[in-house]
């Protein structure tokens, strides 16, 4: 526990910034309608894919920054080097924390090139992929060396962190160091442990042990009988793990 402590004074996070709320839902008006719900529970969002397609993805963002609200912009972008620098080049004066790149070093290096303040994370291996999905998609190796891989990479070339499940994140902090950020989506709760797309899933205080500086849910929260009442009770597991 006392490694938590070390990382949290370095990196300089306050405690209640390290849930993000995931805002997977069609239209602006119900990621504003989860929002006012949530109130002072909840002060970090991602917006990702889902959002980007319902034509308020950045009055959206207006909207959330104005309320005093940080911003993950979750896009995941995979394209020619060029074009992905012209793509966070368009974020980069928006005040937006945090974007993600899910592509190979010549997308990493275009992307921080441009990134200003902007926060460059690398997605390693999606959550919902798992060992035989790799083997599908052609990768001949276990799901940990393939993120340890990228991951490395990614540092290498500049990224500020990675996106990883909680179950690699002790195995990065092992071989890559403190000063990086981990931002560990797939997160569920004990009380939500259903089956659903996520494969490679972690408990809250399980990714914080193992190293996470952040942690991203989505539906444990979203589809709760009581959402702010969830976002208070995964807020209280991570003050906590903290201490």
């Amino acid at each position: 526990m006392n490694r938590i402590v070390n990382r949290q004074a370095k990196k300089d996070i306050s405690a209640d910034e390290r849930l993000i709320v995931a805002l997977d839902v069609p239209r602006a008006a119900e990621a504003k309608a989860l929002v006012d719900q949530l109130g002072d529970s909840v002060s970090f969002y991602k917006l990702g894919l889902e959002l980007s397609m319902s034509g308020d993805y950045f009055s959206l963002i207006d909207w959330l920054q104005e309320r005093g609200k940080k911003i993950f912009a979750d896009l995941k972008f995979f394209d020619v080097p060029e074009t992905v620098a012209r793509a966070v080049r368009q974020l980069t004066d928006r005040n937006i924390h945090f974007v993600s790149i899910h592509g190979d070093d010549a997308m990493l290096k275009a992307a921080v090139a441009v990134k200003k303040d902007l926060k460059i994370l690398a997605v390693t291996v999606l959550t919902s992929l798992n060992r035989q999905d790799l083997a599908d998609l052609g990768f001949q190796c276990e799901v940990e060396d393939l993120v340890l891989s990228r991951a490395r990479r990614a540092l290498q070339l500049g990224c500020d962190g990675v996106i990883s499940s909680g179950l690699e994140a002790a195995r990065l902090r092992d071989r890559l160091g403190e000063q990086f950020l981990v931002i560990s989506p797939g997160i569920r709760p004990l009380e939500n442990r259903r089956e659903d797309d996520q494969k490679r899933v972690v408990t809250v205080e399980q990714a914080f042990a193992d190293g996470a500086d952040y942690i991203v849910v989505g539906r444990p929260i979203r589809d709760a009988v009581n959402p702010k009442g969830a976002a208070d009770a995964i807020q209280a597991i991570i003050a906590h793990a903290l201490l």
